[in-house]
């Protein structure tokens, strides 16, 4: 979403809609970070609602919500054992991707319109996708390539070289460190220094660090900077809060402050997700955001600074005037969150050859139900035992952006006449003949937050105005499939109820080709 194409309210002639709320004292906005903002024991549900109409999200996330959708890979020793969760202790030469082609799945994704990748770089079981010096459990101990192999190198390589961003995932949980007795061995925090030098270490870092950590947490962090110093720009951290599968009395309190600092200072434009302050997991793994799925939402703290949900991460509601109060006795902050939905094209996370992709229709619906409900649609697609994407769903992923580009063809409302008047926007078609219609596109320039609550469209027919749908939330994004095609020439969008000004960055009309 390119907003500095696609505003066509701009401040000086926004919607002139408000919440009738008085705004922030200016010590509590000027030069301050405006994603989040603190909560007191005595706000009223009107300052809750004044906050929350005032809280920005960063450049940052604004680029992370632009990106509409991203693509997971998942693959490691996994794809060879045929587990979801491994084990640890896998032999690495069971990993032998002979016919690797990273180009393969660039050009893939590309083709399927997706705009960014994360790699497993290391998943839960610790083993590690590009040799490391701080673990044997990589690449590195396999025969594959002579030991030579570096599937992140090469993933990093292809992606950016066709265009796409680069994400990295790396995992909390270690079940390899744990039978090394690294991993929630209940150490102390301490000050480490980050690179910490290893035996026959040549490097000459030109930064270090001294951060608190336990002795997984140091780990964790030596390896992050291998990872944002030596293979160029990422744009996406992705962390879980999975613990590994341990006796329940081991329990690592992960460094997420550490950590947090580290990606901050290595990789500033990076969004940290989906544990951490810039992106938060849905709630679910089917892909489908709320049907009002708001970014400003409430937070609370905890475990060394991390983010995390003052309500429940799958509760139905996160962001309302409802949910604000409810949370309130759990709440430090209310921050600019949005969501990201992750979901897999085939039952596992990991390839599995019985398994078979979704179908085109259940990509569609998920397209709608995510980066249709102002959330972000993270598609994993797994690499096969080849080290490449299979056949199948290299062809499933290019009919879904063939889907969706006749979903949402040439916008009509494009060079359209556009009225601003206080509460809505008309757009007149201006054509001799009316124009069938049967999808609705609406954005909101979320660099003003997010503040529409309700909304109807509108069309103009048989002489007068007629609601052809209505909703709550719109955000960076709000795609609505009418139930039938409606013909007219005239159309306007209601806001109803509202946090503060409204300002629209799009409002646009289609008429689907299937």
């Amino acid at each position: 979403m390119d907003l500095s194409r696609r505003v066509f309210v701009t401040s000086a002639a926004a919607l002139a809609v408000t919440a009738g709320l008085p705004a922030l004292p200016a010590a509590a906005t000027a030069g301050t970070d405006r994603s989040r903002i603190p909560v007191g024991p005595d706000d009223t549900e009107a300052d809750l609602v004044r906050k929350a109409s005032q809280v920005r999200p960063t450049a940052r996330q604004i680029a992370w919500q632009a990106l509409e959708r991203t693509a997971f890979l998942h693959f490691g020793v996994n794809t060879f054992t045929g587990l979801e969760w491994g084990t640890g202790d896998e032999d690495p030469d069971v990993f032998q991707p002979t016919g690797l082609d990273t180009d393969q799945w660039a050009r893939a994704l590309s083709d399927g319109g997706f705009r960014l990748a994360i790699l497993t770089v290391k998943h839960h079981d610790g083993f590690v996708l590009y040799p490391s010096r701080y673990t044997g459990h990589t690449v590195a101990s396999s025969s594959w390539r002579d030991g030579r192999g570096d599937v992140l190198r090469s993933f990093a390589d292809s992606m950016r070289g066709h265009g796409l961003k680069v994400g990295v995932y790396i995992s909390p949980a270690d079940e390899n460190q744990y039978l090394h007795g690294v991993y929630a061995n209940g150490s102390a925090r301490t000050a480490r220094t980050i690179p910490t030098p290893v035996p026959g270490d040549d490097r000459s870092p030109a930064r270090s660090f001294t951060l608190d950590a336990t002795d997984y947490g140091a780990h964790m962090l030596n390896t992050l900077y291998e990872v944002l110093t030596e293979y160029g720009p990422v744009d996406e951290v992705w962390f879980d809060g999975a613990q590994g599968h341990i006796p329940p009395d081991k329990v690592e309190d992960y460094d997420w402050d550490s950590w947090y600092t580290l990606v901050r200072s290595l990789a500033p434009d990076a969004a940290i997700a989906v544990t951490g302050p810039d992106l938060r997991w849905v709630g679910n793994e089917g892909g489908l955001a709320r049907e009002d799925e708001w970014s400003v939402i409430p937070v609370k703290e905890n475990q060394y600074g991390r983010t995390d949900w003052a309500l429940s991460y799958d509760t139905a509601d996160e962001g309302s005037r409802t949910a604000l109060v409810a949370a309130q006795p759990r709440t430090d902050y209310l921050q600019w969150w949005p969501a990201e939905c992750d979901v897999s094209i085939r039952d596992g996370w990991f390839y599995h050859p019985d398994q078979l992709p979704k179908s085109v229709d259940e990509l569609t619906d998920i397209y709608f139900g995510s980066v249709g409900r102002n959330a972000v649609l993270l598609l994993n697609v797994p690499p096969d035992t080849d080290g490449l994407l299979h056949a199948t769903d290299v062809v499933r992923l290019r009919e879904f952006r063939e889907r969706v580009d006749r979903e949402l063809p040439e916008d009509l409302a494009r060079g359209a006449r556009r009225s601003v008047t206080p509460g809505g926007v008309t757009v007149d078609l201006g054509r001799e003949v009316e124009v069938e219609v049967d999808r609705v596109r609406l954005a909101e320039d979320i660099r003003y937050g997010q503040q529409v609550e309700g909304f109807v469209v509108e069309a103009y027919t048989a002489g007068s105005w007629t609601q052809v749908a209505t909703a709550g939330t719109v955000g960076a994004n709000r795609i609505l499939r009418l139930a039938e095609p409606v013909r007219a020439r005239r159309w306007r969008v209601r806001v109803t109820a509202t946090r503060g000004m409204v300002r629209l960055a799009e409002f646009a009309l289609f008429r689907s080709s299937l």
